[in-house]
């Protein structure tokens, strides 16, 4: 005997939504504005997320059930906080309310309609890793593994890829635009794609950009799927609206097409991402689509002061495509902006680390600081800087400099060109060459320091029979390109010169390398030639190199001496820093030419977006703004360059003042560290004859057979085997075994 018992939905209780002391007029009126298309412009600091939450609220209140309510955010963690904000203020169950990131929504959608696709039931999502093995096994399905010419890695075919679907842009066009190198091979990558998307669908896959895509394909081309999906979410809301892609709009307006309850947060002067494929026309043409659409501005800005707030303000006024309007503070009166010319970028990184020390002393804890840029590449001095005067910093917007891939793999050149010893370093830039892996690396190592410990061994032996054999046959052209570069390297005048050195490394083929296997291939370039103009600052490859290392290990003894600090200054990419805000930013090389950056400045849209980011990086600050700029930029070409401020400080009207120019005064300069200018000093003499190597502390090696040369595997120090006036004899291309003599 069995009874049914029928569950019914909880009675909601009815408590009054009591706002008032808690949102401004502004806020209000979006909170309490019935249904229809909205268009609500957030300035920056004026609160949207409040607004949004209790809008949810007031709909919940107003009866909406909560499975009828889709909220779209940028990260499953926003929209996460933002429910639980609502349960706290509308006293109500949010466990049916569809909210979180397109991807997150579009997934459980496709869990309940993937088979009308084509799809089985639990079907897997690709990471990144897997789409690359997947592109992987496409390029070698259509054969173009290997061949003469370098086609594009996976890892960059991915990219292209979900640049086009975002962007609901044909492939072709994308290759076009953003990997012109590759136009020969158009056919090639649009033959690897298909196969792809064959792949992906045989083994029951989608990758992100697919979850997206295939939603898309529900909306358009399965009616009973987009009745359905119209019927359960009778409202919409969109966070940062600003950033959404073309398929994320397209997404959104079908899904809002029937109903037309949609509710739209964003600030078009904050659309900052239009290199990842974000379209600015989503907003600024929201009205176009929608013409019964309200408009309401946020502009009361809780963050900042009302200087820096002014000095945003009009910046901004000079972007023809926006919506106008002006934010207003309701925070006391502060200091002005202060615009700070420095003679050089040392002097800058200077100034800011010293203003940073004095900020701390006032009682303004290193974390509410931040120090702000265009380019990964701006803070290569700042680093430095702060490594000497053990001042611990995070870098939001990646890894350390000097940690980053690309920048080990050309000092790792110039390492062994200098130190042909150096063990690290000859495998790394032998694992760079195609057809050379880790197993050929420690060949090629093992029988060249076999030739050291017999008085041999520098760069020319690289060539020698006995070492090059260790070479397979695919690798040889590779192998034998490299050591032309590295015999190049090691010898005058560039031996000496570390900026050509770096050039010359890119031009020999690391830049080829990095252009067919890195999606942010230009960034990493830009990096290597900013590396290259900074290096031409050292009297000698030696003493920038030791410098190099001597403050890679100065900072990671200030930020691990003891644990963790308790506190870091941050640095970071102003992308990486929109949404955050510090009561102090340092923004630094606001030169013209570098931000904005050249190459935004090619046509009036990239000028506008480049101006958005200087308004996003002043709004990060609220209580002090410091606009750093360089005058003189690092030589090139034994040349230096005059930088002029950015443009977007220039435009800026004298009347009224909207910021102060500081005067940075040197009394009495401080000494530069000994490898700045003295490689001797750093380096020591070399050393004598039967200096000790090993620490006693590591106990004593069996002594050496008679005329068996040194036997320790350690490298001899730097110097060693050179005479008053010379090379040694190893450097010199004409003795022993070494030369052309090669087996191939």
């Amino acid at each position: 005997m069995s009874r049914r018992y029928e569950l019914k939905p909880a009675a909601r209780s009815k408590v009054a939504l009591n706002y008032a002391g808690l949102l401004n007029e502004e806020q209000q009126a979006v909170v309490e504005a019935g249904d229809g298309p909205i268009l609500v412009i957030a300035g920056a600091g004026s609160g949207k997320t409040r607004t949004l939450t209790w809008r949810v609220a007031r709909l919940l209140h107003d009866g909406a059930s909560p499975e009828s309510i889709l909220l779209l955010t940028f990260t499953n963690k926003a929209a996460r906080e933002m429910l639980r904000r609502v349960e706290e203020v509308a006293r109500a169950d949010t466990r049916q309310l569809w909210g979180g990131t397109f991807h997150h929504v579009a997934h459980r959608v496709l869990r309940e309609h993937a088979p009308a696709l084509g799809y089985a039931k639990g079907y897997s999502i690709l990471d990144r890793e897997d789409a690359k093995d997947v592109m992987s096994a496409a390029i070698a399905d259509c054969g173009l593994a290997v061949g003469a010419r370098r086609f594009p890695k996976a890892d960059v075919l991915v990219d292209l890829v979900s640049m086009a679907v975002n962007t609901q842009t044909p492939l072709a066009d994308v290759v076009a635009d953003r990997r012109a190198q590759f136009l020969p091979l158009t056919d090639d990558i649009l033959r690897v794609a298909r196969r792809y998307a064959e792949r992906k669908h045989a083994i029951n896959a989608m990758d992100f950009d697919d979850l997206l895509m295939n939603w898309k394909v529900l909306l358009v081309d399965h009616e009973p799927v987009r009745r359905l999906l119209a019927e359960r979410f009778r409202h919409v809301l969109v966070d940062e609206y600003q950033d959404t892609n073309k398929l994320q709009g397209d997404v959104v307006d079908l899904v809002a097409g029937a109903h037309r309850n949609l509710c739209v947060v964003g600030d078009d002067a904050q659309c900052i991402y239009g290199f990842r494929g974000a379209h600015f026309q989503n907003i600024l043409g929201f009205e176009g689509r929608y013409p019964d659409a309200r408009r309401f501005d946020l502009t009361v800005n809780y963050r900042s002061t009302p200087q820096i707030l002014e000095l945003a303000n009009v910046s901004i006024s000079y972007n023809v495509k926006q919506f106008e309007k002006a934010l207003s503070s309701v925070r006391p009166e502060g200091a002005l902006p202060a615009l700070v010319p420095c003679r050089d970028v040392q002097q800058q990184a200077e100034f800011v680390a010293q203003r940073i020390l004095e900020l701390r002393d006032e009682g303004v804890p290193l974390p509410e600081m931040c120090v702000l840029y265009r380019a990964h590449h701006h803070a290569m001095e700042i680093q430095f800087e702060l490594a000497r005067r053990g001042i611990p910093f995070v870098v939001r917007s990646g890894v350390r400099f000097f940690e980053a891939a690309h920048i080990k793999d050309v000092l790792a050149h110039l390492r062994f060109a200098q130190n042909p010893g150096d063990e690290l370093a000859l495998k790394r830039a032998l694992r760079l060459a195609p057809g050379i892996g880790s197993a050929t690396a420690d060949a090629v190592w093992n029988a060249l320091a076999a030739r050291r410990r017999g008085g041999a061994g520098g760069v020319d032996e690289l060539l020698a029979p006995d070492v090059a054999g260790h070479v397979p046959p695919k690798g040889r052209a590779g192998y034998r390109r490299l050591v032309d570069l590295l015999r190049k390297l090691s010898r005058a005048p560039t031996s000496d010169l570390p900026g050509e050195a770096i050039e010359l490394v890119l031009a020999e083929g690391y830049q080829e390398r990095l252009e067919a296997e890195f999606v942010n291939a230009d960034s990493r370039l830009e990096d290597l030639r900013q590396l290259a103009e900074y290096a031409r600052g050292y009297e000698g490859t030696e003493a920038f190199l030791s410098e190099i290392a001597l403050l890679s290990e100065l900072s990671a003894e200030t930020v691990s001496e003891g644990g963790e600090p308790d506190e870091k200054l941050v640095l970071s990419s102003v992308h990486q820093a929109k949404g955050l805000e510090w009561r102090a930013v340092f923004l630094v090389w606001l030169a013209d030419g570098r931000f904005p950056s050249a190459q935004a400045l090619r046509d009036r849209d990239g000028e506008e977006e480049e101006r958005r980011l200087f308004y996003v990086a002043c709004t990060r600050a609220r209580d002090e703004l410091y606009l750093c700029f360089p005058i003189m930029a690092a030589p090139r070409d034994r040349e230096r360059v005059v930088l002029k401020a950015s443009r977007f400080v220039e435009e800026l009207p004298g009347e009224p003042p909207l910021y102060e120019r500081w005067q940075l005064d040197e009394p009495g300069a401080a000494p530069a560290l000994p490898a700045a200018n003295d490689a001797a000093a750093l380096l020591g003499a070399p050393a004598p004859e039967g200096a000790r190597v090993i620490p006693l502390l590591f106990g004593r090696a069996a002594e050496p057979e008679p005329d068996a040369g040194p036997s320790s595997p350690f490298p001899r120090l730097r110097g060693e085997g050179r005479g008053p006036d010379g090379p040694a004899d190893s450097e010199v291309g004409d003795g022993g075994q070494g030369g052309d003599d090669v087996p191939f």
